[in-house]
């Protein structure tokens, strides 16, 4: 039961991340019109990420987060910043929030269960892979 628990609230961690995710990148939407297809394929990875995360919260009797608590707010606030400074700044600040989700998977990894680093690794950890590498790429074309 403990263990389960621990799971839960590390789930509810990457949730909150997942969810701040998404709120960065609809900003961003709602400023940027160059890169759409991109930028909106990113945002729907992360939305797509958050509703298995809270899924699977469920499935294991927790209460998924609602929110992306203060890390959301922070970053919601750097965007706004850096996409009033730019596409460039605005992309930068994408890769970031790319860089931060991907090394928040790897590192809190062990704190899961084996069912819960299953899922996280086969479900979540390649789709933020993908959506870093391609902010990661479209940064190199605009450098």
């Amino acid at each position: 039961m403990e263990q389960n628990t621990k799971t839960v609230d590390q789930l509810n961690s990457f949730l909150r991340g997942e969810l701040s995710a998404v709120e960065t990148y609809r900003q961003a939407l709602n400023k940027m019109h160059a890169h759409r297809a991109l930028l909106q394929e990113c945002e729907q990875s992360h939305a797509s990420r958050v509703t298995a995360l809270a899924t699977e919260i469920r499935r294991r009797g927790g209460s998924p987060s609602q929110s992306s608590g203060l890390w959301g707010q922070f970053a919601t606030a750097v965007e706004g910043s850096a996409t009033a400074l730019g596409e460039k700044a605005a992309i930068a600040a994408l890769e970031e929030g790319e860089d931060h989700g991907r090394d928040d998977y790897k590192r809190d990894l062990k704190a899961l269960d084996e069912q819960g680093r299953e899922f996280v690794q086969t479900r979540l950890m390649p789709e933020q892979q993908r959506t870093h590498d391609a902010i990661s790429a479209l940064k190199k074309q605009l450098s």
